[in-house]
């Protein structure tokens, strides 16, 4: 995690902490799920937006791409560490305005905040290791997302494609499960050749 994102959910931890709610009464009616059901929904579409977009940016502005957006595509073996390895601009770009834009615009508590960026976190951490387990997982049920290499398509992250799809920078590939172990991501086009 780099500074950036230390210093916003560490402030915004000890808010919740301090405040225990948005509208700062103790006694508040606690949501029901339906409620929370949507706020996350939301939540999931507002930051998938700003992250899409942001990312998408990041790699065509040459500037941004070359002083900050590689330094993350520097890894050449994907592992957890890989989700949080980014510049602390792009991290203050990407992560804390999108997350101070997400929590409003989704009307979530600060303590159900928590629990959604939490949530963001595991997947982008699953995404970023390298690894496809447990097989049947719901991260790879509901959400199939990925950037492969090159640096032209699928820059949905870390929820939906829908914004790839919308604006045909979508992607299509498979896992293969190799011979000797592991998997192999192929494109469609990978697919026709064989």
């Amino acid at each position: 995690m780099n500074y950036w994102q230390f210093l916003f959910r560490s402030c915004y931890i000890g808010y919740v902490l301090v405040t225990g709610s948005n509208s700062g009464d103790v006694a508040s009616p606690k949501p029901s799920l339906m409620v929370l059901a949507r706020q996350f929904v939301t939540a999931m579409l507002v930051f998938d937006t700003w992250q899409y977009f942001m990312h998408r940016y990041f790699h065509q502005n040459e500037f941004l791409y070359k002083h900050f957006h590689s330094q993350h595509h520097r890894l050449i073996v994907p592992y957890a560490f890989g989700a949080i390895y980014h510049h602390p601009f792009e991290g203050l770009i990407s992560d804390v305005i999108g997350s101070a834009l997400t929590v409003p615009l989704s009307d979530m508590s600060p303590r159900a905040s928590i629990f959604f960026f939490s949530f963001a976190t595991i997947k982008n951490v699953d995404d970023h290791c390298g690894l496809w387990l447990p097989r049947g997982s719901p991260f790879h049920i509901f959400f199939r997302n990925n950037q492969l290499y090159g640096s032209k398509y699928n820059f949905a992250t870390p929820f939906f494609v829908h914004w790839d799809r919308i604006l045909g920078t979508h992607m299509p590939y498979s896992l293969d499960e190799r011979a000797g172990g592991g998997f192999e991501a192929r494109t469609a086009d990978d697919n026709k050749n064989d």
